[in-house]
């Protein structure tokens, strides 16, 4: 097997062409081009933004890393979402799984409104049985606004700990950054949330983060607000603000509300997908806590349909509040057993 820590070079420059790629793209064309629909795939829409890079991801690992050892690429927009590379070759053959968003956050990012991330992991390839759990390397790198002069980068190898700079767009300089998630014992005066992007089941979902509120800080004071969110729409973005020490607590439940939409006659709505959450690994090197709702490791298959619920906690002493009053709410709606 391969050194995993020799990828790392080649998967920060492919990050940083698709950074400038879609940054100059968006420097050029308006946002309403961007946002046109130019697919609904199985597992997401795709926006015309997100066509920026199809040909440059495959093109990018097939020249300049499968060529020492052949992958597995997986990833939205992929024929079945996954491609053998270089071609001709098996699965079997295959030294690694990389599974990669090009552009997570999308939705953010073609209304500059936000900035949106590339993620990559990779694993070693275990053929199907291969899962989030297994990644041994993982980036990720920002897409900043056309605005933004600067954009950070996060990489982490299994037991090596995290990493990050920031790059000055303009000039090249790059500069260290330390990663470090919050000290603070209480969500209090903190960000803490739930996702809820989407419609369908926000009411159960704020229902739940106001139980955990109360329970964690109990009610605010008269004109005052002690706990705060941040609905970034983007599972990669939302990692960095927990192991960058600006988020306390995060829980992304959206599978769960599965049973609760179909009562309602709705379809079960857009949930974080294994590519959205496969960089977790460098905010677990960097000393957050991710589980799954049961408390363990996420495991979930390395393909792009899967539906993953993840909980990032910034420390033990916020897990040991959080955590019991979440699966209180959960088990008294039926959500977990």
């Amino acid at each position: 097997m391969p050194d995993v820590s020799a990828l790392l070079g080649p998967i920060r420059r492919l990050h940083e062409q698709i950074s400038d790629t879609v940054v100059g793209a968006c420097e050029r064309t308006e946002a309403e081009r961007l946002s046109i629909v130019a697919e609904e795939s199985e597992c997401d829409t795709i926006y015309a933004v997100d066509r920026l890079t199809d040909s440059l991801l495959t093109g990018f690992v097939e020249r300049e890393i499968a060529s020492e050892a052949p992958v597995v690429l997986i990833a939205e927009g992929l024929p079945g979402g996954s491609l053998v590379l270089p071609r001709g070759r098996s699965e079997a053959e295959a030294a690694w799984q990389i599974i990669v968003d090009p552009i997570d956050g999308t939705r953010g990012l073609m209304y500059q409104k936000r900035s949106a991330w590339v993620l990559t992991g990779v694993a070693p390839n275990r053929g199907r049985t291969t899962a989030l759990d297994d990644i041994e390397l993982a980036v990720q790198t920002e897409i900043p606004l056309v605005k933004q002069h600067a954009r950070d980068c996060a990489w982490a190898i299994r037991g090596g700990g995290a990493a990050a700079e920031r790059q000055d767009r303009f000039s090249g300089r790059r500069t260290p950054l330390p990663l470090r998630p919050s000290t603070c014992r209480t969500i209090e005066h903190g960000y803490a949330m739930l996702v809820r992007f989407f419609p369908g089941a926000r009411d159960i979902l704020a229902a739940i983060d106001e139980e955990i509120v109360r329970g964690a800080i109990g009610p605010a004071p008269a004109g005052r607000a002690h706990c705060f969110e941040d609905q970034y729409a983007s599972t990669g973005g939302q990692l960095y603000e927990l192991m960058a020490g600006r988020d306390r607590f995060i829980a992304d439940l959206r599978p769960l509300m599965a049973p609760i939409l179909r009562a309602r006659g709705f379809p079960v709505g857009l949930c974080c997908h294994p590519y959205d959450v496969c960089t977790e690994l460098i905010a677990r090197e960097a000393g957050a806590i991710i589980t799954d709702v049961n408390g363990g490791p996420l495991r979930a298959p390395l393909d792009v349909t899967a539906e993953v619920a993840w909980i990032g906690y910034a420390n033990e002493h916020i897990r040991a509040t959080v955590e019991p009053l979440l699966r209180k709410a959960l088990r008294d709606r039926g959500l977990i057993d």
